[in-house]
This record gives C-alpha cells, structure tokens and sequence, in this order.
C-alpha cells in the first residue's frame, strides 16, 4: 500500500514531535515535520497536507494564528489543535476559528489515533 496521506506535525518540541510521529507510525501517513509555526505555514504553502497537528506554544505564530491562517487559504485541511495548556477559553477559541479537536497534552495515544482517522476519512467537512 502506497503512502498517500501526508501529515503535518507543527510543535516546537522536538520530543513531542518525534512521538507523536511515533504514536502514528503504524497508520501508513507521510509525517512532516514543522518546529515553528512560520516554518508550519511555509510547508503548507508549497506541498499538500491532508492533516495538520498544531500545538499551542510555538516560536514564531502560535498554533492558533496558524490554524486561522490554514481557515483562509486552504479551509479542506482538518487541523488538531494540542496543547499543555488547553484551557477553556483556549478550547472554545480553537473550535472557532475551525479545529477538527482540540487535545490536552500529555496526548492520550488511543484519542490522537482515533481523532487523526477520524479527521483523514473526513474529506475535509467540518466536524461541526
């Protein structure tokens, strides 16, 4: 089977990265990897994604300046918004500005899974 799904992984952690990536490596996904969320918008720009994973805190834009910026110029692309910090508010202003899920860090492995499938068979409808 032929790896046609590719994945961004945008988190300035490169730990957090790596398991991530990890936790999804039996998912047969292309993973890319972004550590800033500018360096997150130039990937997007230039290749095709199918999913992108955001977190929070990231030098440069913050995940949630990149998911609004992934809303105007590519609004197909389902985006899971991560966080440490997920805090209500934090929660509430991901889902408005168009978040697939937004998840607590630590990530529960089974939940990331599940909500990437669940985002990649989407097509790119909005969840809600």
């Amino acid at each position: 089977m032929s790896i046609d799904r590719r994945v961004l992984i945008a988190d300035d952690d490169r730990e957090v990265r790596a398991g991530v990536a990890d936790l999804l490596g039996d998912m047969d996904l292309e993973i890319v990897e972004a550590e800033t969320g500018i360096e997150a918008l130039d990937i997007l720009r230039v290749s095709p994604i199918d999913l992108a994973l955001l977190d929070m805190h990231m030098p440069g834009r913050t995940g949630l300046e990149v998911l609004s910026v992934i809303r105007r110029e590519v609004p197909s692309i389902p985006c899971i918004f991560f966080s440490g910090d997920a805090t209500e508010a934090i929660r509430t202003q991901a889902f408005e500005e168009g978040a697939w899920a937004v998840l607590a860090k630590p990530l529960v492995p089974a939940l990331l899974r599940r909500e990437v499938a669940r985002a990649l068979a989407s097509n790119g409808r909005r969840r809600f």
